[in-house]
């Protein structure tokens, strides 16, 4: 029999909550209350940070509820923040998506600007279809 671990909550501020799960990857879960870019920027050093400490490879987002990202916050995560993140092992992406179209396209921003970079974004509507797919993936960098 296999007990199931809880996620230990590895950091949160008004943007969100990360949670390092036992599996092996990160849990991102975006809150819907108002953030500011430092906020975002604080969310995603600590995911980076999170994936380096473990040498993982891989994150489930859950963006449900989340308000859209900002022209700013969509720059920086794109052309800062996806790149420092790929050069440390992040290679899988699970993305639980909002029923808001303004959330999805402003994700669809960031998840189009990573051509040439070894990272997989997928999109799901259910958390149970995202987390089997990112477990299908390789945990660790390959």
């Amino acid at each position: 029999m296999s007990a199931k671990w809880a996620s230990a909550i590895y950091f949160q501020n008004a943007a969100g909550q990360l949670l390092e799960d036992p599996a092996g990857f990160l849990r991102v879960n975006w809150t819907a209350a108002p953030r500011q870019l430092p906020d975002t920027q604080a969310l995603f050093t600590h995911m980076l940070m999170a994936l380096q400490r473990h040498g993982w490879s891989r994150i489930l987002i859950n963006q449900v509820g989340m308000p859209p990202f900002s022209s700013a916050e969509q720059h920086w995560v794109a052309q800062e923040w996806v790149p420092r993140a790929v050069q440390a092992g992040y290679r899988h992406g699970a993305i639980i998506v909002s029923a808001d179209v303004m959330v999805r396209l402003a994700t669809a921003y960031i998840t189009t600007h990573i051509q040439g970079l070894p990272l997989v974004y997928r999109s799901f509507e259910k958390a149970p279809q995202a987390e089997e797919w990112l477990l299908q993936q390789p945990s660790q960098p390959e």
